[in-house]
């Protein structure tokens, strides 16, 4: 397994993984708009993460087969803030893949480009108390929950889940 920068060409790629997991996500985390499930949207998805990778305030990555072949998760730093040396980590992680060590893999590396490519100091996650397992993995690289921070409300599977601030200095 293999984790990169997110590039122009994955567009077949990622629309496999996001429409073959689609279902498993929408378990966890916010539903996407049903309109995304297309090439030419996964395209401008793409094509919007890359200018914001290229404005610094975003790094988009995949976690690959070592062939490059399928995408088996996904890792984000963004929110990119060198100013104030903060930053947001998001990961999703193929259902195939699940419990196989890839979303703390994906943590690790997000932490390490924040750390020495970013300078950045502090680095805050949000999850949902139903999302366990991500947020063991965020518990186990140190991250905490910040009490004072306002909830936030996200719709999943059509209930209302309150997602809370985790907070990591790095």
């Amino acid at each position: 397994m293999k984790i990169r920068t997110l590039q122009a060409d994955d567009v077949e790629r990622l629309l496999a993984f996001e429409l073959a997991n689609r279902a498993w996500f929408e378990q966890h985390v916010e539903a996407r708009d049903p309109a995304f499930y297309s090439r030419a949207s996964v395209a401008a998805h793409i094509a919007d993460y890359l200018a914001s990778h290229h404005a610094g305030v975003l790094h988009p990555c995949v976690l690959t087969s070592d062939d490059d072949a399928a995408i088996a998760g996904r890792a984000n730093l963004r929110r990119i803030d060198r100013t104030a040396g903060t930053g947001e980590v998001g990961y999703r992680i193929a259902h195939s893949a699940a419990r196989q060590g890839l979303g703390s893999l994906a943590l690790t590396y997000l932490m390490e480009l924040a750390r020495e490519l970013y300078g950045l100091r502090v680095l805050n996650a949000w999850i949902s108390p139903q999302n366990t397992g991500s947020r063991r993995i965020l518990e186990k690289h140190g991250f905490t929950r910040d009490a004072l921070a306002a909830s936030h409300v996200v719709q999943v599977n059509g209930e209302d889940h309150f997602s809370h601030l985790y907070q990591c200095r790095l």
